[in-house]
């Protein structure tokens, strides 16, 4: 692990944001290991750091965008940090009849350049409904930034990815989890 991914590992840490336990995960997944962003996301000098490093690695990859496009919840604060850093437009997504969609008269011009911004990603399930959303409303996406891959760079998009931390703990179905884990207390906390 580099200085700046120990940086960031201890700024979860420091927070709070990296819990242990019996969780169950958005996807549905069983996890001892659970990134409660929510708790980094309180504390302003964390986020600014957070969205300091990011808005660097997105430059980095040459991604330039005009809009960010975080879902709620969990991308929200992160989503305007990175906005507000890079001087661009933001928008969120949010569940409408629990499917993610642009609401409250957000709009994308045709082929807006998008950076669509998540907390954490373990399948990917919110930023494929992001990329959709974009697509849909006419809009270019041009890449994702995260501040966690819980897939270790297991999850794919059509655009480019980048995260500030890569992290894989096992995860299990709910018909799989093991023994030890299954004796801990069922956890959900909400992303």
């Amino acid at each position: 692990m580099d200085a700046s991914q120990q940086e960031i590992l201890d700024i979860f840490t420091r927070t709070r944001a990296l819990l242990t336990g019996h969780f169950v995960l958005r996807s549905g997944l069983h996890s001892g290991h659970y990134f409660q962003c929510a708790q980094v996301c309180q504390r302003m000098d964390a986020v600014e750091r957070l969205a300091e490093l990011l808005v660097a690695k997105v430059h980095a990859q040459g991604l330039r965008f005009k809009t960010v496009l975080a879902p709620a919840m969990g991308g929200l604060v992160i989503g305007q940090e990175v906005a507000r850093r890079a001087k661009a437009r933001y928008i969120f997504a949010e569940k409408e009849n629990n499917v993610l969609m642009l609401r409250r008269g957000f709009t994308l011009a045709k082929d807006e350049p998008v950076l669509i911004v998540e907390d954490v990603v373990t399948r990917g399930g919110r930023v494929i409904e992001c990329l959709d959303i974009v697509k849909n409303a006419g809009g270019k996406s041009v890449g994702i930034a995260m501040l966690v891959d819980r897939s270790a760079g297991a999850a794919r998009f059509v655009v480019p990815a980048v995260s500030l931390l890569e992290l894989s703990f096992p995860t299990y179905p709910a018909d799989a989890v093991p023994e030890a884990l299954a004796k801990i207390p069922i956890e959900k906390p909400g992303s």
